[in-house]
């Protein structure tokens, strides 16, 4: 059962800290140093000040990254640019945005959900996590006391009814909007009335929810609860501590988009097309495509109008050559991998790694990923010769999702990518 909570979030008071448009900031693990500067200079509430704040040479155990969240933190409530709503909410959040010349309107809310360890309810994670990032976000946790972004979840909802109640809450309400650095429009509402809350608490009870993003933040919600329940500070069911912020989309809302993240290789230098065709062609059927920009965009395009997980495309920058590989056989992911289901062995981030570029690149070298999602981004790499192999894949799908993470068998790391990101700053959950 989804146990999910309007709450009393803490929101700008916009009369006393300017646009909406300059506080909010994409999650923290996709602004790069530019976009942060961006974001500092923007205003000074921007939320990047506490999902983000900059490390120094100088910093100590008392004087740091997270010290300084909680002290900006502190000073923005007590002067009121952070209040406290008067009753609580359930948040309306919808996007809209544009992707490959094609608009779109994804529509979810935010609210708070009951924390269950995975494998001990119905909240199920799609991608494996890293420590690194959790121990950061914990140390975060502990000095604001706060949930500062929230985490994506979906939700089976064939007929849309959940999101279809939740638009007719606020049909012709006037939302908070603004405008990202990428063009996508961001729009809340709140919605109070008890019956629609009440209908919307009916509607999820049932309902299973999958991580789509911020698995390192679930799990995170999940220590940062043992810990305080080891240390005898959670009063009750009810403490805040036993909560995440959540947005959650239906799986078949039609805004709700799966973008393919690519890789760019680095490790096998010097590599060559003919090298690589020679080491793929036993388990892959071959297509030489050709060199230049629009063989690439032409290898490229087979692949994504394409629905064959299967297939790829690979372009090596040591002769800018490109081609498409067509698995012949999937029994030849069962001789690679053996402690996966068939629905894992037949993604094409799986076969990429565990074939590809593990077993019949055995020997040649110790590949790294980057990961980038435009083609765009593929053909400047490979321009610059700043990765040795440049490999187009296809999504995971919302049903790939599903049926792996229900029997909680995780994906490899960025199988999926869910554009746009959600926005940091809209709303905030007390968690202490």
């Amino acid at each position: 059962m989804a146990d999910i909570r309007a709450f009393r979030g803490l929101r700008y008071d916009l009369a006393k800290t300017g646009s909406l448009a300059d506080l909010i900031a994409p999650p923290y693990d996709v602004i790069d140093e530019g976009l942060s500067q961006r974001l500092h200079a923007a205003n000074d509430h921007n939320v990047i000040r506490l999902i983000l704040n900059p490390t120094k040479p100088e910093d100590t155990d008392t004087d740091n990254r997270y010290t300084r969240a909680s002290k900006t933190l502190r000073h923005w409530r007590e002067s009121g640019a952070l209040a406290e709503e008067a009753e609580p909410c359930v948040y309306a959040y919808f996007q809209e945005f544009t992707w490959e010349g094609v608009t779109y309107n994804r529509r979810g809310f935010m609210v708070r959900v009951r924390l269950e360890p995975f494998g001990e309810g119905k909240i199920y994670p799609h991608e494996e996590t890293m420590p690194g990032p959790k121990a950061d976000r914990l140390k975060l946790f502990h000095a604001t006391g706060m949930n500062l972004s929230q985490i994506f979840g979906l939700y089976p909802d064939a007929d849309n009814e959940v999101a279809n109640s939740i638009e007719e809450a606020v049909r012709g309400k006037t939302p908070l909007e603004a405008v990202d650095h990428l063009g996508v429009t961001h729009r809340l509402w709140t919605v109070t009335d008890p019956e629609t809350v009440s209908k919307i608490q009916g509607l999820m009870g049932p309902k299973p929810i999958f991580i789509a993003d911020g698995h390192h933040r679930y799990e995170t919600s999940c220590k940062h609860l043992e810990e305080r329940e080891a240390a005898g500070k959670v009063t009750g069911p009810e403490d805040p501590s036993c909560f995440t912020l959540m947005m959650l989309v239906g799986m078949d809302d039609p805004g709700l988009k799966v973008m393919p993240t690519h890789r760019l290789v680095s490790g096998l230098p010097g590599i060559t097309s003919a090298q690589l065709q020679d080491r793929l062609g036993e388990v892959f059927k071959i297509e030489a495509i050709g060199s230049g920009e629009e063989k690439a965009r032409q290898a490229c395009e087979a692949v994504e109008s394409s629905d064959r997980q299967d297939m790829m495309a690979f372009g090596t920058t040591s002769d800018q050559e490109w081609f498409v590989a067509t698995l012949k056989d999937p029994k030849a992911m069962d001789a690679a991998v053996s402690d996966h289901s068939e629905v894992w062995k037949s993604l094409g981030v799986s076969i990429l790694h565990r074939l590809a570029l593990g077993k019949c690149l055995e020997g040649m070298g110790t590949p790294s990923c980057t990961y980038v999602h435009l083609v765009d981004e593929v053909l400047e790499s490979m321009a610059a010769k700043s990765c040795d192999l440049c490999c187009i894949v296809q999504p995971a799908t919302v049903e790939h999702i599903r049926a792996l993470a229900s029997k909680f068998e995780k994906m490899p790391p960025k199988s999926t990518y869910f554009y746009p990101k959600l926005a940091s700053g809209l709303v905030f959950n007390p968690i202490h």
